[in-house]
């Protein structure tokens, strides 16, 4: 696999999205779809992969502690199932979903477009119900009920 290829899925992807500025998308790495931004990536020491990064929003001040407990706790339930990610960027405090998408040849535009669909109903669910929530719900992740976690 090669920056060639990862070039085709995201041209493929654009194309699906009805997005002609493959050009831009692939020159700046990211695009806005779905209201999401996201982020495309393809690094030399992981050449056979794609990186999808997913902008969830920006964690309310005073909710960072405990937004960021709940991610961890995505992260070992439902993430690594997925070989995603949740993390939290320091200076933001934007919850991102990392995604690492093996460039294998079943991946293709029609099934990037998906695989996004599939993880902005994730970022949604973040933002509607985990990073607005009052902190009474927190109560129920120390106690073991899962029930704010939705696959």
């Amino acid at each position: 696999m090669s920056y060639e290829h990862f070039q085709s899925l995201v041209t493929d992807l654009c194309g699906v999205l009805q997005m002609p500025d493959v050009a831009g998308v692939l020159e700046r790495g990211r695009v806005e779809t779905g209201g999401y931004e996201v982020m495309l990536n393809n690094y030399e020491t992981d050449a056979s992969a794609m990186y999808v990064s997913l902008n969830f929003g920006v964690v309310p001040a005073g909710r960072t502690l405990r937004v960021f407990r709940l991610m961890l706790e995505a992260n070992l339930s439902i993430y690594a199932q997925d070989q995603a990610q949740l993390g939290m960027d320091a200076d933001s405090t934007c919850i991102y979903l990392i995604v690492r998408v093996p460039m294998t040849s079943g991946v293709t535009g029609d099934w990037l477009a998906e695989t996004l669909q599939h993880y902005f109903e994730h970022g949604k669910y973040w933002r509607e119900t985990i990073i607005t929530s009052a902190d009474e719900m927190f109560a129920g992740v120390c106690s073991g009920e899962f029930r704010w976690i939705r696959a």
